[in-house]
């Protein structure tokens, strides 16, 4: 009889267990080429979708038996990587300048003229011509330029126009009466450029190019908004999904938080907070905190400006400057100051430091604080030169790099003649700053060049620009391979912002953000790289971008 009730009792569970049926998810993904990125690099056929994260990643003929969706999606084999994490941009900047005149492509003050009479024509009604992008170094007379045509042109009209690197600002003599600056004007910071004793009407650095821009006209919060969408979807156009913004204040944060709750906001952003008083006097006090797209964690210091412009602080002379070594935005004590201030609030910080001098003082700060190993994560933001004796104290002190492998597409015909031929050598030694801690943080510092992943990819596995130039790549000892380019575009990037247990691989339990590519991005030729075409972005699983081509 106990046999008999035994048996019966088993096939009751397993008709209970066959009516019970599949599992549910929201979205089984199948059918496709996946670069999972997880500690073994893994490659799979699908996966299933659940509640904005994923359920489980494997063979997609399984999951398909295993699981009951809502949707599914036959890749027919295209390729899936991570969401693309960005370790440094400028969202704001790109909204920005989506209304400003574009001089990217103008080749002397000349084409500047013609590109700032074009854009008043759109916009007649404008007291303030605002441009970016002018970038002397493709000139065929690279000297900085002054205002002088622009005083001939637009002698009632203020003219504001940021250098490519956004740290140079020339302004035209209407702009210079408007912010009361004279030649006898002082600044605690930055240069304001003299030129036999008269103002040149170039700026260098903040706070001295901030006494103008602080005059510019301020959209109000309906109209930021749109111009952050038009930013946003530039983004989520070319797979972005997660972006670290370098230097946010308190009044921006508040609208992003504002615009994901109103579910408009679908980017993830992780804040780099501006040192300013209001945001230490709020946020200081208030700590680190995650809303689930905004990130709040973090401190973006300056220590000094840019090579371009000779503004990042170099332990020598610039070579075709020799009268120069470059700015510190700040003293060593200031920063120290301003670190020990923010370290014991559970903030992280990140120090924009591009010349030897000002990455020395900076890592020598950081060890003085830090001690030795440690899990900060504390950042150096762009790392350009870094001489040989300080290459160490990254790991010494587990400080990450976090780099752009576009600055070495639009740097490297020129960097020779900032550094010369000897010290030009540890300048973007990228490859050599990821040996230190095993792992490196990609970012673009859009809107300073394009915000496409794709390119920053190729910059970094082949060290050419978009003309595939040099030839063989530039110090091509640098040059990464495909899977570690992945990685720091994907799970390192969200390493360096204490965001790897729910980001930048495809693992279940992490959120389903991910990219469809037309191509293997890991098995496709360097020259062909660049035309790889962004299908599909997803974010918790959400479609946000559709190529409709």
């Amino acid at each position: 009889m106990k046999k008999h009730l035994s048996y019966l009792i088993l096939l009751t569970g397993l008709v209970l267990y066959g009516c019970k049926g599949k599992e549910k998810a929201d979205l089984i993904v199948y059918n496709a080429l996946v670069h999972t990125v997880d500690g073994q690099m893994s490659k799979a056929d699908g996966f299933a979708i659940r509640d904005g994260k994923f359920l489980e990643v494997g063979d997609g003929a399984a999951l398909l038996e295993k699981y009951e969706s809502v949707a599914q999606l036959d890749m027919q084999r295209k390729t899936i990587v991570p969401g693309f994490v960005d370790a440094h941009t400028h969202l704001i900047g790109l909204a920005e300048r989506i209304q400003q005149a574009d001089l990217r492509e103008a080749m002397s003050m000349e084409g500047i003229v013609e590109q700032l009479e074009q854009y008043k024509q759109k916009y007649p009604d404008r007291q303030w011509l605002v441009g970016w992008g002018w970038d002397q170094n493709k000139w065929t007379d690279k000297t900085m330029p002054t205002k002088k045509l622009l005083d001939e042109k637009f002698p009632n009209v203020a003219v504001v126009l940021k250098r490519i690197d956004g740290h140079a600002v020339l302004v035209n003599q209407k702009a210079l009466d408007l912010a009361g600056i004279t030649a006898q004007t002082t600044v605690s910071g930055g240069s304001i450029e003299l030129q036999n004793g008269k103002l040149t009407g170039l700026l260098l650095e903040d706070p001295a190019f901030n006494l103008v821009l602080s005059k510019l006209p301020q959209p109000n919060d309906t109209e930021w908004a749109e111009m952050l969408f038009a930013a946003q979807k530039k983004c989520l156009e070319v797979g972005l999904t997660t972006i670290s913004e370098a230097g946010l204040d308190k009044k921006t944060v508040d609208l992003l938080e504002k615009l994901e709750k109103e579910n408009k906001l679908k980017l993830r952003i992780y804040a780099m907070l501006n040192p300013t008083d209001e945001n230490k006097k709020h946020y200081l006090a208030k700590g680190p905190y995650n809303t689930g797209r905004v990130n709040v964690r973090s401190f973006k210091v300056y220590a000094d400006g840019a090579l371009g412009s000779r503004g990042a602080c170099l332990l020598a002379p610039y070579s075709d400057k020799p009268d120069t070594r470059g700015v510190m935005q700040k003293t060593p004590k200031e920063l120290e100051d301003l670190y020990n201030e923010i370290a014991p609030k559970g903030f992280q910080i990140n120090t924009h430091c591009i010349g030897d001098s000002a990455v020395r003082a900076v890592l020598d700060i950081y060890g003085k604080i830090l001690k030795g190993t440690n899990d900060k994560r504390w950042r150096i933001e762009h790392a350009q030169v870094v001489h040989p004796q300080d290459i160490n104290k990254f790991k010494q002190f587990s400080v990450l790099a976090s780099v752009q492998p576009q600055h070495v597409s639009s740097d490297w015909k020129w960097a020779k003649d900032r550094l010369g031929p000897d010290r030009v050598k540890y300048a973007y030694v990228f490859k050599d700053l990821m040996v230190q801690n095993g792992q490196i943080a990609f970012g673009s510092d859009f809107p300073v060049v394009p915000e496409n992943p794709i390119y920053t990819f190729h910059a970094a596995v082949s060290r050419t620009d978009e003309n595939f130039e040099p030839d063989g790549g530039y110090m091509p000892e640098q040059i990464m391979d495909k899977p570690t380019a992945l990685k720091a575009l994907t799970i390192w990037s969200a390493f360096a912002n204490f965001e790897e247990k729910d980001k930048g691989s495809i693992e279940a339990g992490k959120f389903a953000d991910f990219v469809v590519l037309d191509t293997d991005i890991l098995d496709t030729d360097n020259l062909l790289l660049r035309n790889t075409m962004i299908l599909r972005t997803f974010i918790n699983g959400e479609e946000v971008y559709k190529n409709e081509q």
